[in-house]
């Protein structure tokens, strides 16, 4: 009996939101260095998929408002085909991941893409990017924002919202 063991890759597209911003302001104001304020999404199956106030969605590799990644891990690869990944991701779209549950410090793009990579791959992407929101929230000016933040919804523009048709 032949089986077919096709393998997909996988990377992961970081953005920084900020342009450098956090890199130049975040001493003066969190009192610590931040290098950046990440965006990410899950490249496979030659789409870029990601998280956002409008749910999930997808677009060509580095096709969002973004423009290119600042940077791309490679996360190996997936046996996982693009029907099988995308039932995964209707069933997220239908629970965890519907865009009324977007949240830019507790579940946002980063959270979805770790979920996504660990699917996929069994691996997590690095943490500098998922310690994010705790880092920037243990300083006060962090607490300060909270509020305004939180009422933040970060959608970097697709037009391929899963489970919308």
């Amino acid at each position: 009996m032949a089986q077919s063991n096709s393998s997909f890759p996988v990377k992961l597209y970081i953005y920084d939101l900020s342009r450098g911003m956090a890199r130049q302001l975040s001493p003066v104001m969190l009192g610590r260095q931040l290098d950046g304020i990440w965006h990410t999404g899950v490249v496979v199956h030659g789409k870029e998929f990601f998280f956002g106030g409008a749910g999930i969605d997808n677009c060509p590799p580095s096709g969002t408002m973004l423009g290119d990644p600042d940077s791309v891990v490679d996360l190996g690869s997936t046996e996982v085909n693009e029907d099988l990944f995308k039932e995964y991701l209707d069933s997220l779209a239908e629970s965890t991941y519907s865009g009324d549950r977007y949240n830019v410090f507790e579940h946002n793009c980063n959270t979805f893409s770790n979920d996504v990579a660990q699917f996929l791959t069994g691996r997590k992407i690095p943490s500098y990017i998922t310690d994010l929101p705790s880092e920037i929230l243990s300083t006060p000016f962090g607490q300060a924002l909270r509020p305004l933040l939180d009422s933040m919804a970060i959608n970097p523009g697709g037009n391929n919202i899963t489970g919308q048709r």
